[in-house]
């Protein structure tokens, strides 16, 4: 049945693609499969997700899973976010296929280190490299009877806004830590963050990274952001908020 004219579009919020692309972004831990001559390899990584939703994982040149991307570029990244109930099954999941490449660009290894800053003990061994995975879509599980498979141009987010927002990354990040670090503060507390000097460490059109010491929380925005102007606004929004 097609839907009546005046039936209003699903909030961004209700959409499986967005409910993904905030589960990833969120993701501080998950699992990557891999093979090797058949034979499927699982393996605990961290990833950290660039701007246009690329997963990056520094990994150890020493590593199993490392040796079979080298020969396989074909993979998958699990992530999970917390279950609902105490039945594990009740957790919403994203499961993503990929294509794995070794990434040179420091901006990605920076973008990295900014979500998961004690890997800078490590990170520039001889023997630690940064992977890019380039997503071909994915399964997103919210629980029970909420399974939704989504074609890369489904979960990806929109180019040009990715390009727009990245080009102003620099100077948002400027102003927002010199001119408004108590909001920030303020944001993080509301978000479960102890108190201490916040900053914010990445922006993109999904959300933010705050980060105050070794803690790194992810904020999301109401909706995806087309524009710099929409990524001020809700600013304004979460801080407001945030203090009542």
């Amino acid at each position: 049945m097609e839907p009546a004219e005046n039936t209003p579009a699903p909030a961004p919020q209700d959409l499986p693609a967005w409910e993904a692309r905030k589960l990833l972004r969120a993701a501080r831990a998950g699992t990557l499969a891999t093979a090797t001559d058949g034979q499927p390899f699982a393996a605990l990584v961290t990833p950290a997700m660039a701007a246009d939703l690329s997963p990056l994982l520094l990994l150890s040149a020493l590593s199993e899973h490392t040796r079979h991307l080298r020969a396989e570029p074909r993979c998958a990244l699990l992530v999970t976010g917390p279950p609902a109930g105490a039945n594990p099954q009740t957790a919403p999941r994203v499961s993503l296929t990929a294509l794995a490449a070794p990434a040179e660009d420091p901006a990605l290894k920076a973008r990295f280190l900014a979500v998961h800053p004690y890997a800078a003990l490590y990170a520039d061994f001889a023997d630690f490299g940064l992977w890019r995975l380039r997503p071909m879509g994915g399964m997103f599980v919210g629980g029970f009877a909420r399974a939704r498979r989504l074609r890369q141009h489904e979960l990806l987010p929109d180019p040009a806004a990715v390009a727009a927002i990245g080009a102003a990354e620099a100077s948002i990040l400027a102003h927002c830590n010199t001119d408004h670090p108590d909001a920030l503060a303020a944001i993080a507390r509301a978000a479960g963050g102890a108190e201490g000097a916040w900053r914010m460490v990445t922006v993109d059109v999904d959300g933010c990274d705050l980060a105050s010491g070794e803690a790194v929380l992810r904020i999301h925005w109401s909706a995806p952001a087309a524009e710099p102007a929409a990524i001020r606004a809700e600013l304004v929004r979460l801080a407001r908020a945030a203090r009542g």
